[in-house]
């Protein structure tokens, strides 16, 4: 019997920070995927280590919702189930990357590994994203969330759509700046 899926995976300029291509079997009907088969991706190169123990699911109605940046006590595979989304991660870990960016555009073919202390933004490229993410710990209202403001002036990002004209919550436009973390 063939594959299902394939993973292929590369590692970005922020160490840890995995970009997953996954394939997908098509026909008439649509299609299937295996969004997460551990096995196939440690083979691949992913972190054996990662054992998630919760889903979550950011579903976003309108082009151009975009929410961040957050870094969150554990590590995150995201995935979007469907539609489009611009993603981009900020290294908050101490040394010599922090304050690095990459950018990666997702989609069903297309998932990123993020490694803790990196955080990460979006903003939705099509109407009806369904972004997920798997987690290594459980959410907690009392652990220790990091964010940063999407609009600081350090961090310079090519949104596809700008944010003046982006759907963001008054949460996430009064995060603190970079500058506040050094």
């Amino acid at each position: 019997m063939s594959q299902i899926t394939e993973f292929k995976i590369k590692q970005t300029e922020i160490p840890g920070l995995l970009e997953i291509d996954i394939s997908l079997m098509e026909d008439e009907r649509g299609y299937f995927q295996e969004k997460f088969q551990k096995e196939k991706l440690v083979a691949a190169g992913f972190p054996e280590s990662f054992t998630p123990v919760q889903q979550s699911v950011s579903y976003n109605k309108e082009v151009g919702v975009t929410r961040g940046f957050h870094a969150e006590p554990w590590e995150k595979y995201i995935a979007v189930i469907t539609g489009k989304a611009f993603g981009a991660y900020l290294d908050l870990r101490p040394g010599q990357n922090f304050g690095k960016i990459v950018t990666i555009e997702l989609n069903p073919t297309k998932a990123v590994f993020l490694p803790r202390g990196v955080a990460n933004a979006f903003q939705t490229l099509t109407p009806d994203v369904y972004y997920s993410y798997l987690i290594n710990a459980h959410w907690s209202s009392q652990a220790k969330y990091q964010s940063v403001n999407l609009k600081d002036p350090e961090i310079h990002i090519d949104w596809p759509i700008n944010l003046a004209e982006a759907i963001i919550s008054e949460k996430d436009l009064n995060n603190p700046f970079l500058k506040d973390f050094r």
